[in-house]
């Protein structure tokens, strides 16, 4: 049962993904081919592949990580703290110091790593990216040769569906009906490519998925029954 997970042993995250180029006409030749294949039944005879490029963030062939954001508790003297940090900039960067972050603070066979819809899409995603740009995967991420149930992530989504695999519930309506802040209060996911490359705005970025990091968490308290953070509890480092 979740309720006997020691808090401090979950790191929380939540990636911001965009098109690898700003443009469809950035690509070769060869790669818009591939796009065009790779995308054919999603956008049927509505799009053409240029136009359907704005979603290519959402493949990890086609996209690149702008942001990984984390968050980890911590308890002091009877005082629960939840403690969010950012990796941005160039994407080894980012997927280096993420790396880095697992490495030295969450790789015992206790820790474990939670995303909403993470099992989907940011783990994988995260682990792809890596492996595009010749960085070994950490053990966290590395999934081969592991049974289900040693493969160490959490996932909000798939706790709140509670078996019901046909089930899919967004990130906003799950905060909505628990009766968490929205972290969609800015921008949402559809929005972040053009934030990033028209109006150039990362600490946007940043502080959006930080939000969603916070909102990942608060799911997971209300889903063992615990109190939610407040403001004060909540650290930016």
């Amino acid at each position: 049962m979740i309720s006997k997970i020691n808090l401090e042993n979950i790191l929380f995250l939540d990636i911001e993904t965009v098109p690898e180029t700003q443009y469809f006409s950035d690509l070769d030749e060869v790669k818009q081919e591939l796009w065009a294949s790779k995308t054919q039944y999603q956008r049927k005879d509505e799009y053409t592949p240029e136009t359907f490029y704005d979603r290519a963030g959402i493949w990890a062939e086609f996209g690149k990580i702008v942001c990984i954001s984390v968050g980890y508790f911590s308890f002091s003297r009877n005082e629960r703290h939840f403690r969010v940090t950012s990796f941005y900039g160039d994407e080894i960067k980012i997927l280096n110091d993420f790396k880095a972050l697992l490495n030295s603070h969450f790789n015992e066979a206790k820790h474990l790593l939670c995303a909403h819809n993470g099992k989907e899409f940011d783990f994988p995603y995260i682990a792809r990216r890596m492996i595009i740009k010749g960085i070994e995967i950490p053990y966290k991420l590395n999934l081969f040769g592991k049974k289900p149930w040693e493969v160490p992530h959490l996932d909000t989504l798939e706790l709140w569906k509670f078996g019901d695999y046909k089930n899919y519930t967004s990130l906003k309506l799950l905060t909505n009906v628990l009766g968490i802040p929205s972290p969609k209060d800015d921008i949402d996911g559809s929005e972040v490519a053009r934030v990033y490359y028209e109006e150039n705005e990362v600490e946007r970025i940043i502080v959006y998925c930080e939000k969603d990091t916070i909102a990942v968490a608060q799911i997971f308290l209300r889903l063992r029954g615990d109190e939610l953070l407040d403001n004060e509890e909540i650290i930016h480092i």
